[in-house]
C-alpha cells in the first residue's frame, strides 16, 4: 500500500505518517512535507524521484505528472487500466492525504495583495484530491486532520479503509474543493484591477452552506424544507445551539428562534425577548433572568402562549420554575443551572437550547460579536444582498428636537423601546417603560394601525401606557401617527426624522406637550 502526503497545514501529519509506518505503507511526499518527515527518521520517497522529474517553477509544477495522476485514477478492477499502469512503470497510490494551500486565510489578512493571493491558489492539489476523490472505490483521500484518526483505525482493524468511509471522504473532498474554488472566485470576481481594490459586492456570489438537519416539513405542511449553516458560522449564533431536550425543531421554530435569539443578543443587560409568529410580543430588562421573564411576560400573556423566549443569563430554578407554568415551544439561554434542567425535565417536549454568547469585544467585527455581516433575501430566481442591520443608537446620536427635553430615565427607556423596534416587522410601534415593552404593533400596512394595534394589545394585557415612551421605526410623514401614540398615552417619542413634513411634526409634539428626539436612521425590517 502507497500513501502520497502533500499538505501545507502539517498539524497531526507526523503522527499520521508514524501510525502509516507502521501498518507497512509506503509514504510518499512533496518537498517540504517530505523534508520534515525525514526529519523525523521516517523512510519517504519524494515525488520527484516517483515521476523522475524534477519540482519546476518555483513549485507550481511537482504532481502534475502521469505517474501521479495514473496511480490515482487506475481503476483496480479494470484491466485495461491495470495493464496501462504496469507498461508504463506507474504505480498505484491508495492513500493521498492532502491539504490546499491557505488561500482563505491569506485572503482574509488586511493588507492582502492580489499577487499573494493568486500565489495562494493552490493548482495540483486539488488536481490530485479531484482524482482520487473520483476514484474512491480504489482511494482514499484525506483532506482534514479531523479524519487521520478513522482512517487509521479502520487500517488497524480491517487492513484497508471501508467503503462507506472511502465515499464519505471523497464527498468531504469534492465538498472541500467546492468551497475553495468559490473562495477564489468570491475573491476573483470583487477585484477591481484598475483601481486596485476589492468591491463590497463580487460580480459572483458563492453561498457555501452545510446541512444540519432535515426538517419533519416547512412553513406548512405541504413544503420540504432542510436547516443549514454557514460554512464558517458567527459564534454565539443560533446554529451554534446544542439541544439540551425537546421535540425536534420545525421551520417555525427555527425561524422564531432567530428572531427571538438575535434580539436578545443586542441587550448587555440581563434581558427576556418572547416572540410569535417572527415578532417579539414581549421584551424586558431586569437584575436577572426571573425579573426579565416576569416583565416580558406581563406585555402580552395571550401572544406569549406557545412562544419562542430566549434570555442572555443563565436560567436558574426560581426562573424555570416561572416559565415552565406556560406552554413554551421554544427556550434559549446561553446556560442553565442543573436544578433548571430538572425542572423542565416534567415539561418533555420543551426544546431547549444552550447557545454560547461570544465574549464581548470592543470594536469587535460583526462576526466576532455573533452578528451576521450580510442579510439575504430570496426573489424569483434572484437574491438582494445587504449589510446587516448592526446599527447600535448610542446616548449621544439622539438629537431632541423638541422644547421639552426628555429625562434621564426616559431617555435610557427610549434606548431600550428603539433597540426593540429594530426587532419588530414594520410598521412597527413599540411603546415602553422602566425596560419593559407595554405595547407592540408590528408588520401593518399603516404605522397609525400599528399604533392602535399597539393600545388594544397593552389594554388586553391590563397596562396602562401613560407617561411611556414610543419608538417608531420610520419617520411620522404627518402628525396624525404622533397624535395616535400621544392620545394612547405617551410623552416622548423616538423616531429617525428625515421626512419633508418634520417641522409640521415636531411642532404637534410642542403643541402636545411631549418630547421627541430624532435617531438619524431608520429600521425598516420587511
Amino acid at each position: 500500500m502507497k500513501a502520497l502526503i502533500s499538505v501545507s497545514d502539517k498539524t497531526g501529519i507526523v503522527d499520521l505518517a508514524k501510525a502509516l509506518h507502521a501498518l507497512k505503507v509506503e509514504l510518499v511526499s512533496t518537498g517540504g512535507t517530505a523534508k520534515l518527515l525525514a526529519e523525523q527518521g521516517l523512510p519517504v520517497t519524494e515525488v520527484a524521484q516517483l515521476t523522475e522529474f524534477p519540482e519546476m517553477l518555483d513549485g507550481r509544477v511537482k504532481t502534475l505528472h502521469p505517474k501521479v495522476h495514473g496511480g490515482l485514477l487506475a481503476r483496480r478492477d479494470v484491466p485495461e487500466h491495470m495493464a496501462a499502469l504496469k507498461e508504463h512503470g506507474i504505480q498505484t497510490i491508495d492513500l493521498l492525504i492532502v491539504n490546499l494551500y491557505p488561500f482563505e486565510a491569506t485572503v482574509a489578512k488586511p493588507g492582502c495583495t492580489l499577487e499573494d493571493a493568486i500565489e495562494n491558489i493552490d493548482i495540483g492539489g486539488p488536481a490530485m484530491v479531484r482524482s482520487a476523490a473520483k476514484n474512491w472505490k480504489d482511494v482514499a483521500v484525506l483532506t482534514d486532520a479531523s479524519q487521520y484518526a478513522t482512517v487509521i483505525a479502520e487500517l488497524t482493524a480491517h487492513g484497508q479503509v471501508t467503503e462507506k468511509t472511502r465515499f464519505a471522504l471523497s464527498v468531504a473532498a469534492f465538498n472541500r474543493i467546492s468551497n475553495y474554488d468559490a473562495a477564489i472566485s468570491d475573491y476573483l470576481s470583487s477585484y477591481n484591477l484598475e483601481a486596485g481594490t476589492r468591491t463590497e459586492y463580487p460580480a459572483q456570489s458563492n453561498g457555501r452552506f452545510v446541512k444540519l438537519q432535515d426538517l419533519r416539513y416547512g412553513e406548512n405542511p405541504h413544503q420540504t424544507a432542510a436547516f443549514y449553516r454557514d460554512l464558517h458560522p458567527a459564534p454565539g449564533s443560533l446554529v451554534t445551539s446544542v439541544q439540551l431536550q425537546g421535540k425536534e425543531l420545525s421551520y417555525n421554530n427555527i425561524a422564531d428562534a432567530d428572531a427571538a435569539w438575535e434580539c436578545v443578543k443586542s441587550f448587555t443587560e440581563s434581558a427576556c425577548v418572547i416572540v410569535k409568529h417572527a415578532n417579539p410580543c414581549g421584551v424586558a430588562v431586569g437584575v436577572n433572568a426571573l425579573e426579565s421573564y416576569n416583565k416580558a411576560f406581563q406585555t402580552d400573556p395571550t401572544s406569549a402562549f406557545g412562544g419562542i423566549i430566549a434570555l442572555n443569563r443563565n436560567v436558574d430554578a426560581a426562573a424555570a420554575q416561572q416559565i415552565s407554568k406556560q406552554f413554551v415551544e421554544v427556550l434559549m439561554a446561553p446556560s442553565y443551572s442543573p436544578e433548571a434542567l430538572e425542572i423542565f425535565k416534567a415539561k418533555a417536549n420543551v426544546r431547549v437550547l444552550q447557545i454560547d454568547l461570544p465574549e464581548f469585544k470592543a470594536g469587535g467585527t460583526a462576526f466576532e460579536q455573533g452578528r451576521n455581516a450580510q442579510d439575504i433575501k430570496r426573489v424569483g430566481s434572484g437574491l438582494l444582498i445587504q449589510t446587516a442591520d448592526n446599527h447600535e443608537l448610542q446616548l449621544a446620536d439622539l438629537k431632541v428636537v423638541t422644547k421639552v427635553q426628555p429625562t434621564p430615565s426616559q431617555l435610557q427607556d427610549l434606548l431600550f423601546a428603539w433597540k426593540v423596534a429594530k426587532y419588530v416587522k414594520s410598521n412597527a410601534i413599540v411603546f415602553c417603560t422602566n425596560g419593559m415593552t407595554m405595547g407592540v404593533g408590528a408588520g401593518q400596512m399603516s404605522r397609525l394601525d400599528s399604533a392602535r394595534i399597539a393600545s388594544i394589545k397593552a389594554g388586553h394585557a391590563g397596562l396602562s401606557l401613560q407617561h411611556t415612551v414610543v419608538a417608531s421605526d420610520a419617520f411620522f410623514p404627518f402628525r396624525d401617527g404622533l397624535d395616535v401614540v400621544v392620545d394612547a398615552g405617551a410623552n416622548c417619542v423616538i423616531q429617525p426624522g428625515g421626512s419633508m413634513r418634520d417641522p409640521e411634526v415636531i411642532a404637534a409634539a410642542d403643541e402636545r406637550g411631549v418630547a421627541m428626539v430624532f435617531s438619524g436612521v431608520r429600521h425598516f425590517r420587511h
